[in-house]
Order: C-alpha cells, then sequence, then structure tokens
C-alpha cells in the first residue's frame, strides 16, 4: 500500500493547512454549514441555537431581547467548548439523540413529532415547543419536528410581540 507524501518543509505543511482550509470553505459553501467559534464561557452542545456576537464568533440565542434573537442557526457538533471552533447548520434536518434533544428543550423522550419549535425567552440555547405570547418577547420559528431525533431547520426572522 502507497501512503501520500509527508510535508517535510514548514511550506510544505502551511500549503497542506491551506488545502484543508480550502476544502472546509467549499464544504460551508455547498452544505450549509458554517464553521464558527464559541464564545460562550461554557461548553455549548449538539442542536443548541446560537447567534453571531462578533468575528466569526457565537453564543447562545435568546428570545428575549434584540441582541441575542438573531439566529444564525445550530450546533451541528456533539459539543465545542470555550474558544474553539465548531459546526453550525442553518437548513436541512439536524438529527441528535433523544438524550441531547432533552438538553436543549428541556423536557425528556426527544422531540415530539410534527410540533414546531420556537427560541426559548426564558433559557439561553434551548428551543421550546410554546411560542412566546409576553409582550417584549420574541417569536423565532427554529424549525419543525419530524421525528423524537429529526429536526427540520427553518429559522424564521424575529417578531417582537
Amino acid at each position: 500500500m502507497r501512503r501520500a507524501p509527508h510535508p517535510d518543509s514548514p511550506t510544505e505543511i502551511r500549503q497542506a493547512f491551506q488545502r484543508l482550509n480550502d476544502d472546509l470553505d467549499t464544504i460551508e459553501a455547498t452544505t450549509g454549514f458554517i464553521t464558527q467559534i464559541n464564545n460562550n464561557a461554557g461548553t455549548i452542545t449538539i442542536g443548541q441555537p446560537v447567534y453571531n456576537d462578533g468575528n466569526d464568533t457565537v453564543d447562545l440565542a435568546k428570545a428575549d431581547a434584540a441582541g441575542t434573537v438573531e439566529v444564525l442557526g445550530l450546533i451541528y457538533s456533539i459539543s465545542i467548548v470555550t474558544t474553539e471552533a465548531g459546526f453550525i447548520v442553518s437548513d436541512g434536518i439536524l438529527v441528535a439523540t433523544t438524550t441531547q434533544w432533552d438538553t436543549v428543550t428541556g423536557g425528556s423522550g426527544g422531540l415530539t413529532a410534527g410540533s414546531v419549535y420556537y427560541l426559548d425567552p426564558t433559557t439561553a440555547g434551548r428551543i421550546t415547543a410554546t411560542g412566546p405570547t409576553v409582550a417584549g418577547k420574541y417569536v423565532v420559528r427554529i424549525g419543525r419536528a419530524v421525528s423524537t431525533i429529526k429536526l427540520e431547520i427553518s429559522i424564521s426572522q424575529p417578531i417582537l410581540l
């Protein structure tokens, strides 16, 4: 079996990393995934809604203020520790275990098939099957559950109540 050549010089290593970055840019452009850095004080996990809070950084979204309500997407990576990069998905179907969805919804048994999920106005990084109804909160549709483990992502623009 023939192995790929190993880069020997710093220039070859830089070129290999540049090719990898170019490949990741292509993946992002064609799949709806983007790479962002976790700017939250803690680890963020699969399914949590995030907003862009800086230059290629994200934090947990919440439907209670204009600054945190513009959902960029949902965490696609299993988890992203503080200051590390991970994948965010803004379209398509996100699959996670029922336990992982329980963390995101605060419920049990995963998602409820057929239910529409909204950005939670009470807890950052959560989604809820009950849309906000209180004045001063925002309604942001996140998507519809296809099953207990699959969410069809369809993020709407925020509507202030």
